[in-house]
């Protein structure tokens, strides 16, 4: 991995094909949530699809949870289509047939010259694609458990989200004088979310 990600570094806002062609951008995938990034080395890989099983029992808690999930793969759009819905996944997977992400990131496995994937990384991020942990996932114990992503979720929404406690006295406070845009997922949508009029 490059000498630059670590802890606390603004990931790369890379732009791919998603499985239905689209382009998108991480930043907009992420919006103001934490998002686990899974850099895969395909589905041709058995470790990598244990994970992703693994993952398509989790992400109905990240959904729940206003936290997203990306799969970026050095599969072509066809075949990460067909990864995806084999899976039964419901998140967003990108293609990097390209390996432009492999090349800029330095990860190329090189004792894989046959498939010439990533080597295959878990990156979880705090919004603005600022890096909170990285899990390296070569061997398939690196990889992290799902008690382990909850927990780094888990300290990542403590970070960002200012009414994590709304029990104390000046949220409360600040609920009751209508300052409803400090609350998640309210902002300025209250009315939208439940009809009413801020």
């Amino acid at each position: 991995m490059r000498a630059d990600i670590v802890p606390g570094a603004i990931f790369p806002d890379y732009e791919l094909s998603d499985h239905t062609a689209t382009r998108r951008k991480l930043s907009d995938l992420q919006g103001q949530h934490p998002m686990v990034l899974i850099l895969s080395r395909g589905g041709f890989c058995p470790k990598d699809r244990r994970q992703s099983e693994l993952l398509r029992q989790f992400h109905p808690e990240m959904e729940v949870a206003y936290s997203r999930l990306v799969t970026i793969s050095t599969d072509n759009i066809s075949e990460t289509n067909e990864y995806r819905t084999g899976l039964g996944a419901h998140w967003t997977f990108l293609s990097d047939a390209g390996r432009h992400i492999q090349k800029d990131l330095d990860i190329a496995e090189y004792t894989d010259p046959v498939h010439n994937p990533m080597i295959p990384y878990t990156i979880v991020l705090e919004p603005g694609l600022v890096v909170f942990k990285i899990y390296n996932g070569y061997w398939f114990w690196g990889r992290p458990t799902l008690e382990e992503l909850r927990q780094d979720l888990r300290a990542v929404t403590k970070k960002c989200r200012p009414d994590w406690d709304i029990t104390d006295a000046e949220h409360r406070a600040a609920w009751q004088r209508g300052e409803t845009h400090r609350f998640y997922p309210y902002g300025k949508t209250y009315a939208k979310v439940f009809g009413e009029q801020d």
